[in-house]
């Protein structure tokens, strides 16, 4: 089974993410496409295993196989929690409506750190622009405000929005360059001390419920092993026939 193959046939779970996700689309936005696929089970009783992700098939689609999803999803990834809360949902199957109802399993206030440390590594590729060039990539600024907002406005209320609302024509605004640097250094660092406030009395828990998680994707592998059963019987029984042969 090629890879672009368990994208087309296995996907439980596929949305659009990036501007038309976050509220903040024009009409030259790319569409960014992501989702998560279900490898069968018995594609891991080979010493060939199936891909963690998969790019395509089309362009701007990533999928990641829903294991590696979940995992990265436990360490609060930004990118991959904010796929859980798109607004724009293409495709959910059954086993993609339970991964969509154990989104608050994930939210912890270890989001905090992670949220942190990507913003920590954007805002230095800005500051390298700007020693650069002169001035930042926008574009970029507006999309790190956009994530500070978000990791702020989710150790408040213990819920992730991804859509920016009524902060659209400010934002955009940033992102055509109309915002002095100053201006927009001093509204990052403002947003980094409130989600650091926030922290302090967030009514998220501790720690994801990696529990509930582990017992969702085993559910889910058995299932998958279980419908294979014919063919593992098949396998048995050559296995069987083998082992005879060789008395």
């Amino acid at each position: 089974m090629q890879p672009q193959d368990l994208v087309r046939d296995h996907t439980i779970y596929a949305c659009v993410m990036g501007s038309r996700a976050f509220g903040l689309a024009t009409d030259a936005s790319d569409t960014d496409r992501r989702g998560v696929f279900l490898a069968p089970t018995p594609l891991y009783w080979r010493f060939e295993k199936p891909p963690t992700h998969v790019e395509g098939p089309g362009e701007e689609r990533f999928s990641w196989e829903l294991e590696r999803f979940c995992e990265l999803a436990l360490r609060g990834n930004p990118n991959i929690l904010e796929c859980l809360h798109s607004p724009l949902v293409e495709h959910v199957d059954d086993t993609g409506r339970e991964l969509l109802s154990l989104r608050g399993s994930f939210l912890s206030r270890q989001a905090y750190d992670t949220f942190t440390r990507y913003a920590l590594g954007q805002r230095r590729k800005l500051d390298a622009d700007v020693r650069t060039t002169g001035a930042p990539r926008w574009k970029h600024a507006m999309h790190l405000l956009r994530l500070l907002m978000s990791a702020r406005d989710l150790l408040r209320t213990g819920e992730l929005r991804i859509d920016v609302g009524e902060r659209r024509e400010r934002l955009l605004a940033v992102k055509h360059g109309e915002v002095p640097w100053a201006e927009v250094e001093a509204w990052m660092a403002r947003l980094a001390a409130e989600a650091e406030e926030a922290l302090r009395g967030s009514p998220l828990p501790p720690e994801p419920d990696h529990a509930r998680v582990t017992a969702f994707l085993y559910r889910v592998r058995r299932a998958s092993a279980l419908e294979a059963e014919p063919d593992h019987q098949v396998v048995q029984g050559v296995l069987g026939t083998a082992r005879l042969g060789q008395g």
